[in-house]
């Protein structure tokens, strides 16, 4: 009867400490999971928000120079070359357009990025200088105006990129705080269970010890 009592309770106290182990085992699962997405959170916030705004930075400076050269705002400036010079910033801006479309892109992006690359494609290409410039009359006043007006339509795009930018990066800190809690949450769990198991040992142990004594 002593040995079918103490098989008894080696039966009990296995399968106790082996959902406690399952336990722990398949919170190990989830927290690695949960890690996992926070390296992946804090990988998008750096490729798909902080590099861009760095592209939008690189794209608004470029656009600055085509502005100053199609106002003429630089005396010293040699504006024989003015085409040549329009002509490599567009195409820098839109080197840069294409790594940003390469980026995870929201669909109110996609339709400023679109509309914002339409712009410098077809009506900011001048390819004739003599449209906004000539000895005899100077500066086409008018034909300056309809770029700036495009120009200024370009900006509001890389505004609303940049706002965005700020928008879905403030999404993504708010998902991985989510994440680190919830990290906690288990953490504070697996501390649980494990003072579960010891209590559990230290009962089926002890118990055992006083009922083995009171047998003999």
């Amino acid at each position: 009867m002593k040995d079918t009592y103490i098989k008894k309770r080696k039966i009990k106290a296995l399968i106790v400490i082996s959902i406690l182990l399952l336990s722990l085992y398949g919170k190990n699962l989830l927290e690695r999971r949960s890690f996992k997405q926070i390296s992946s959170t804090f990988t998008e916030v750096y490729n798909d928000r902080l590099l861009v705004e760095s592209y939008i930075f690189d794209i608004s400076e470029r656009l600055f120079q085509i502005q100053k050269l199609i106002d003429h705002c630089d005396l010293d400036y040699d504006y024989s070359k003015v085409i040549e010079e329009i002509s490599k910033n567009e195409n820098e801006i839109l080197g840069i357009v294409v790594e940003f479309e390469q980026t995870q892109l929201t669909p109110e992006e996609a339709t400023y990025l679109s509309d914002f690359k339409k712009i410098i494609t077809q009506d900011l290409t001048i390819k004739n200088y003599g449209l906004i410039y000539s000895d005899s009359s100077g500066v086409n006043r008018e034909q300056v105006k309809i770029y700036d007006q495009k120009i200024s339509r370009a900006r509001k795009d890389l505004d609303d990129l940049s706002k965005i930018q700020l928008q879905e990066g403030e999404k993504i800190i708010s998902k991985a705080k989510t994440l680190i809690n919830r990290s906690q949450i288990w953490a504070q769990f697996e501390v649980a269970l494990l003072i579960i198991l010891v209590i559990v040992l230290f009962l089926l142990i002890f118990r055992n010890s006083e009922r083995t004594k009171g047998m003999i």
